[in-house]
């Protein structure tokens, strides 16, 4: 007998969890494949989630009804708040997990979640009738169908993992590679390609002289990931402290002396490797100026021993690896419990997805995560809860869903993924969102939430929250821009902070904008006590820190929802998905070829390809208002 789901999903890391759990809370049957059901949300590099423009991500993955949030608040072991001494545009919440009960808390999530069952399995085949996706074949000849299927591979396609000479294969440390899926997809007509990343080595924490390293304590009041999770009783494990040490010249020439040996130097590593997170050896290379980088020794778990060294990314000979690490200070007598490896693996160019991450060539076929040439936990579970609610919204026959970039991050990652594609590891920053003033990672859930609620993802009780604290919001700026406190009050105020004083009134909105002035100890001031509003903003922090950002940016924030306003309209002019660009001869040639090949959905997409001109945009316009 052929078992059949509504929806397969390939791969049980942080994209698979997203996707598996969206569809099957969505009320689709759900089959999720993975070779070993308890490596399901393991870790496989840093056991950390969140970080600049990620920790965003998973705020909006939580507000869209996601789990990674949750899982986070659960097994963080320190919580941190990035970039405070910057701009709210870039604060980042980021936390060190315990590597173990990561893992755990997600195989508990997944496999308490309704209409979703675990499949240990390798899939070696993808079917596909005409151009529709049927199932797939795994390793032991079993055939399970589908109506849509999800591909979240991770570093398993193909993987081949580098230590020095020695090259082993799998996808993980101990893991097996996933083979035949390549090639069933290039039978297909995908087009596939070769990426590289890596991982340091761990240590021993017995080992390590903790006394002359400088502490890296996490934040007094630490705040959740998860909208769902309760302050009160947050957080739920015991805190620990990261370390901060340094390379130096002398620890760069032992390193140098293993490069004849690196596979990434001498060509034996064919993939290409993350620019923004590159290996010790590139750093060395790469920025040959500096006679040192900086070092985070992390924890893997509150009851191991093991100690990830965050910055130390290496494919060199474990020999090297070792001599190289008692060169560093506080490390001079360290145990390596495992050298570090780079692992190569297959991916597909992002071009061949659309918007919904549905594949261009076949349809009811999703890619999310490493195989659309990601790299990070937050960018997969991204793509795996849009791939996991469009797949279900397709088998329900229902319109799909695409978040613009002007909504969110999500929005960023997968407009760049499909518009520009990638021939690296693609990473995401706040400085590839041009509007990231309107998507803070503190107000994802008055952006999102609206989404995951009409999902069913969300609940009526903390959707109805976010509404209440929306009105609060709106409500409480227009009361600021009209209450004046009186020079008298506020003028003593002020001289405490060493501010200039004022010589008259003074709206509570204008006071607000100075960088020196809090807006709670401002409406703590006599004359606004008595409010209604004020009373209810100091008892909802959310809202308070919200109407703070609202107030104080106000002029940055009204352009950017202006420049939103005006691009909107190239955003509207939708483009028929069946137009023969190779039919229009006025386009430029290679307008052509990368139109032809992208199939943008609108004017705005078109304008960001690569190689589109202005003219063949102006040409475009002709063409649809014809």
């Amino acid at each position: 007998m052929i078992r059949e789901f509504d929806v397969i999903v390939v791969g049980g890391g942080h994209a698979g969890i997203e996707a598996a759990c969206s569809a099957a809370n969505m009320g689709c049957s759900v089959g999720l494949i993975t070779m070993d059901k308890f490596a399901i949300g393991r870790m496989s590099c840093n056991p950390a989630i969140g970080g600049t423009a990620k920790g965003h991500l998973v705020r909006e993955i939580d507000a869209l009804g996601g789990m990674m949030g949750k899982i986070a608040d659960r097994t963080g072991i320190q919580f941190r708040m990035l970039n405070k001494s910057k701009g709210p545009a870039v604060w980042s919440p980021r936390c060190q997990s315990d590597r173990k009960l990561y893992s755990e808390e997600a195989h508990r999530v997944v496999s308490n979640t309704n209409g979703l069952e675990i499949i240990e399995a390798s899939v070696v085949n993808i079917l596909a009738e005409g151009k529709k996706v049927k199932g797939v074949i795994t390793a032991n000849g079993e055939e399970i169908k589908c109506s849509a299927l999800i591909l979240s591979s991770g570093t398993f396609l193909n993987g081949l993992m580098h230590t020095g000479l020695k090259s082993v294969q799998g996808g993980r440390y101990g893991e097996e590679p996933a083979i035949g899926i390549t090639q069933s997809l290039i039978n297909l007509g995908f087009e596939a390609g070769r990426l590289k990343t890596g991982t340091p080595p761990r240590l021993n924490k017995n080992t390590i002289n903790w006394s002359i390293l400088e502490e890296q304590p996490g934040d007094e009041n630490p705040q959740p990931f998860s909208h769902d999770t309760e302050i009160n009783e947050f957080p739920y494990l015991p805190q620990m402290s990261c370390y901060i040490t340094y390379t130096d010249e002398n620890v760069h020439k032992v390193l140098e002396k293993g490069f004849d040996e690196s596979p990434l130097f001498t060509g034996r590593i064919k993939g290409v490797g993350p620019r923004y997170c590159p290996s010790i050896e590139d750093k060395i290379v790469r920025f040959a100026d500096k006679n040192k980088h900086q070092l985070f020794l992390e924890p893997e778990g509150l009851d191991s021993d093991q100690i990830y060294l965050n910055g130390f990314s290496t494919s060199l000979s474990a020999e090297i690896q070792i001599e190289a690490l008692h060169k560093i200070r506080g490390l001079e007598e360290v145990e390596m419990v495992r050298p570090g490896y780079a692992v190569e693996y297959d991916y597909f160019p992002p071009s061949q997805v659309d918007l919904t991450l549905e594949t261009k060539l076949i349809e009811g076929l999703y890619f999310a995560g490493q195989i659309n040439g990601t790299s990070g936990y937050e960018e997969a579970a991204a793509q795996g809860i849009v791939a996991g609610i469009n797949a279900a919204l397709k088998v329900q026959g229902k319109p799909e869903f695409v978040l613009k970039r002007s909504e969110a991050y999500i929005g960023v990652l997968i407009d760049d993924l499909v518009t520009k594609s990638t021939y690296e590891p693609y990473r995401m920053f706040t400085s590839r969102a041009e509007h990231r003033l309107l998507l803070r990672q503190d107000n994802a859930d008055r952006r999102l939430m609206k989404y995951g609620h009409k999902f069913g993802l969300i609940s009526d009780q903390l959707f109805s929250e976010v509404i209440e604290r929306e009105e609060l919001i709106y409500k409480s700026v227009d009361l600021f821009n009209e209450i004046k406190l009186h020079a008298r009050i506020v003028n003593p105020f002020l001289e405490s902070k060493g501010s200039s004083g004022i010589d008259s009134a003074e709206t509570i909105s204008k006071l607000c904008k100075r960088s020196e002035l809090s807006l709670k100890e401002i409406i703590g001031l006599n004359g606004t006590e008595q409010n209604q509003i004020v009373n209810k903003l100091k008892l909802d922090e959310k809202a308070l820190e919200q109407v703070e950002v609202e107030l104080k940016y106000e002029g940055y924030i009204k352009r950017q929802f202006e420049m939103v306003d005006r691009l909107e309209r190239y955003e509207d002019a939708k483009i028929p998905l069946t137009l023969n660009y190779l039919s229009l001869k006025a386009l430029s040639a290679e307008g052509r070829e990368k139109l032809n090949k992208i199939k943008p959905r609108s004017i705005g997409q078109a304008s960001r390809i690569s190689g589109v001109t202005p003219s063949d945009i102006a040409i475009l316009l002709v063409y649809l208002k014809n």
